[in-house]
């Protein structure tokens, strides 16, 4: 049941695979979510123009480029955005001591839907960077 108070919540899904994107995208939509999807940096940009996201979601990588590189992009175009960085390698502890992570959660694979769901409030629920 979708929690009314998250209506006015956005995320932005950068998620290159179609599959991923649409789960994704389904699951946060039934939780309440208002979501925008970028299947690469120029659609996010695009996106990014129409509205102030409160959550950018994006994958370890998007066409070819690693994802965190692409949020700290996205981020000089919509400064103090939370960024949540889920998918594959990223359990290595070394990742979060990486000076261009800064600021970008990461949550590495495998999760359920539910994990997901409760590592997006966690990161919503923290001030803006």
């Amino acid at each position: 049941m979708a929690d009314h108070s998250l209506l006015n919540t956005t995320i932005l899904l950068l998620v290159s695979d179609p599959l991923v994107l649409s789960v994704l995208q389904e699951t946060l939509e039934l939780e309440g979510y208002m979501v925008l999807v970028a299947g690469d940096l120029g659609q996010a940009v695009d996106r990014l123009k129409e509205t102030a996201p409160d959550l950018l979601i994006t994958r370890t990588y998007v066409q070819n480029m690693p994802g965190h590189e692409a949020a700290m992009y996205l981020r000089t175009k919509c400064p103090g955005m939370r960024v949540l960085m889920v998918g594959g390698l990223l359990d290595d502890e070394r990742l979060r001591y990486r000076s261009e992570l800064q600021g970008i959660e990461v949550f590495p694979k495998p999760y359920s839907a539910a994990d997901l769901l409760q590592k997006v409030k966690d990161v919503l629920s923290k001030p803006r960077a």
